[in-house]
C-alpha cells in the first residue's frame, strides 16, 4: 500500500468515525429507511448532528428547510430547535411530507411545531417573510441552488445561518473535470457566495459535505 493509497484510507476511517459519533436513535432509523423506499435521499448522520448543533447554538426558533424527504434532516433540526420553535418544510412531494409527519408525531413534535408546505420551493419563498427566519437549510434541486441561496439572504435576520446540504455533491465539486449540470450550479453557487460579502461561510466535510453562511 503506497502512501496515497494510506492517507485515503485514514481520511475514509476518519470520515466514517465522525459520521457515527452521534448514533441515530429507532425514529430517525424509520424516516431514514422510510426515505430509501421512496427513492430520497436524506441527509448523513453527520450532517444531521450538525444541523442540531447549529440549530441549538443560535436558539432557532424559526427555520426554513427546502427539501422536507421523509423527515431526517427536519428531526435532526426540532431537536436542536427551542422547543416552541417552528419548522416550514417545502418539498414537492406530498407522499414524501406524509412520511415526515409520521415521523414527526413519532417523535411527538406537536403538529403546530412543523409546517409541510407543498409546492416548488421557488413559488413558496418569496411568500415568506423578510429578515423573520433564524436558519434556512437548502436540500433542493440543485440547479435552483443559487436562487434558493438569494432567497435565504432575504429571508434571514442579522446573525442567521444558511446551511446548505450537498455541497461537495458526490466529492465532484472539487474536481474541475467534472462538469454535469448539477455539479456546475453547486460549484457555482460556492464561489458566489464565497464572494458575496452578505455573508461569512465556512464549507465542512460532514456528509456529502455541508456549507455553513452567517448572514452578516
Amino acid at each position: 500500500m503506497d502512501n496515497d493509497t494510506r492517507a485515503l484510507a485514514a481520511f475514509r476511517a476518519s470520515w466514517d468515525y465522525a459520521e457515527a459519533y452521534i448514533a441515530e436513535d429507532a425514529v430517525l432509523a424509520q424516516a431514514r429507511a422510510r426515505a430509501e423506499e421512496v427513492g430520497c435521499t436524506p441527509v448523513h448522520p453527520g450532517t444531521g448532528a450538525a444541523l442540531r448543533a447549529v440549530a441549538a447554538a443560535i436558539g432557532a426558533r424559526v427555520v426554513v428547510e427546502v427539501g422536507t424527504g421523509t423527515g431526517v434532516s427536519g428531526l435532526w433540526l426540532l431537536r436542536g430547535m427551542a422547543p416552541d420553535g417552528v419548522l416550514t418544510s417545502v418539498d414537492v412531494e406530498a407522499e414524501h411530507q406524509r412520511h415526515a409527519r409520521e415521523a414527526f408525531t413519532a417523535e411527538g413534535v406537536p403538529a403546530s411545531r412543523a409546517r409541510l408546505i407543498t409546492g416548488q420551493a421557488l413559488d413558496v419563498l418569496p411568500r415568506l417573510s423578510d429578515g423573520g427566519y433564524d436558519l434556512v437549510l437548502v436540500d433542493g434541486d440543485k440547479q435552483e441552488y443559487a436562487a434558493y441561496v438569494e432567497e435565504a439572504a432575504r429571508l434571514l435576520r442579522p446573525g442567521g445561518v444558511l446551511t446548505v446540504d450537498n455541497a461537495l455533491w458526490h466529492d465532484k465539486v472539487a474536481d474541475p473535470a467534472k462538469r454535469d449540470a448539477d455539479t456546475i450550479a453547486i460549484r457555482s453557487m460556492l464561489t458566489a457566495l464565497r464572494e458575496d460579502e452578505r455573508w461569512l461561510p465556512a464549507l465542512l466535510p460532514s456528509g456529502d459535505g455541508l456549507l455553513v453562511a452567517v448572514r452578516r
